[in-house]
């Protein structure tokens, strides 16, 4: 019994915040009318769809991400409502929008949380006290004070989660993943959003896209150091089981 009430804390909380941090890149996509082919929630085989007037709304079998898919994505379409026309500044807050959502869901839960126990004038003491630590996270992780083996991937997460007593802890632990998932998605590494981000702004600089050949080959690279990263994470967050 135990271990069912844990696998439905870990595929609620993880499904929850990916939900919504593909609908940031949804609601915006669709507010800056561009063309969502597929919201999908999970990986691997479909076990539940609807077709929509435009998109196709989708639920795969392992709730460890998602996406969206938007016409123009992958390849550049000159179709209306294509993400490769649309402008540089609606491409931008399309990419980032996700990573947002997942950092003020994060700070707003946070700050529900502070407000209940400590009142309303700590808690925003407490807010800021949150996110100058994930700044201060980001910096250490750059300059080396973090190191790969302190990072934790989904083993060391769902770990943490299925710890967790009571709904305040529950409530904390999702706030802090959710910061964490939003950070680390605007970080500027392809083939994160951050990465994008990027590439978009430098584009909007040379006034030029790059060319599809190089940007398949760095997101391609890119991909591959980071399922490189996450196998070594996941061999230490098992270890340390």
């Amino acid at each position: 019994m135990v271990v069912i009430i844990n696998a439905i804390k870990i595929i609620f909380l993880l499904g929850f915040l990916v939900l919504i941090h593909e609908s940031g890149h949804f609601f915006i996509a669709k507010l800056c009318r561009v063309t969502v082919n597929e919201f999908a929630i999970g990986f691997g085989p479909t076990i539940w769809k609807k077709q929509g007037k435009v998109t196709k709304y989708a639920l795969r079998l392992i709730p460890l991400g998602g996406f969206v898919s938007m016409e123009g994505e992958e390849e550049r379409s000159s179709k209306k409502g294509s993400f490769s026309e649309a402008s540089i500044f609606k491409r931008i807050a399309i990419v980032a929008a996700g990573g947002l959502v997942n950092i003020i869901f994060a700070v707003l839960l946070f700050w529900c949380l502070s407000a209940y126990y400590v009142g309303i004038k700590n808690a925003f003491f407490n807010v800021g006290y949150f996110i100058k630590a994930m700044f201060d996270g980001v910096i250490q992780l750059f300059t080396g004070k973090v190191t790969v083996d302190q990072m934790m991937g989904p083993v060391g997460i769902s770990s943490v989660i299925s710890k967790t007593s009571d709904i305040a802890d529950f409530i904390y632990i999702m706030s802090v993943i959710s910061l964490s998932l939003g950070v680390t998605n605007l970080l500027p590494f392809p083939p994160l959003d951050g990465g994008k981000i990027v590439l978009l702004i430098i584009e909007g600089i040379r006034k030029k896209p790059f060319s599809q050949k190089f940007e398949v080959a760095l997101q391609s690279a890119g991909f591959l150091i980071l399922i490189t990263l996450s196998i070594f994470v996941t061999y230490n967050d098992i270890l340390r089981l």
